[in-house]
């Protein structure tokens, strides 16, 4: 029988995926994320117009382009109340 305190835990696996429930969490629920993290910004936006996720825009002007998956970030245009289109940038880090 092993002796559970000596149990060693696996270390994490490069493929496990964490960065992936951020993304749909801030898709989902991005006017409730920008209310309540940035609160003057989100009153500036017509929410009314909507918001678009430029989730390959981003990927062209990243500097890790590359990279296939990019889960943590998203850029995302809206609109300000003043009928001004504004790009919003989030960055998550897990």
């Amino acid at each position: 029988m092993k002796n559970p305190s000596r149990t060693r835990r696996k270390p994490p696996d490069r493929s496990d995926d964490f960065d992936s429930p951020w993304k749909t969490l801030l898709e989902r629920w991005f006017p409730a994320f920008m209310a309540w993290f940035f609160p003057p910004i989100a009153a500036e936006i017509d929410w009314a117009c909507g918001y678009v996720f430029l989730d390959k825009e981003l990927q062209k002007i990243s500097r890790r382009a590359k990279e296939k998956r990019r889960y943590a970030d998203k850029l995302v245009r809206v609109w300000r109340r003043t009928g001004e289109e504004m790009w919003v940038l989030v960055h998550v880090e897990i």
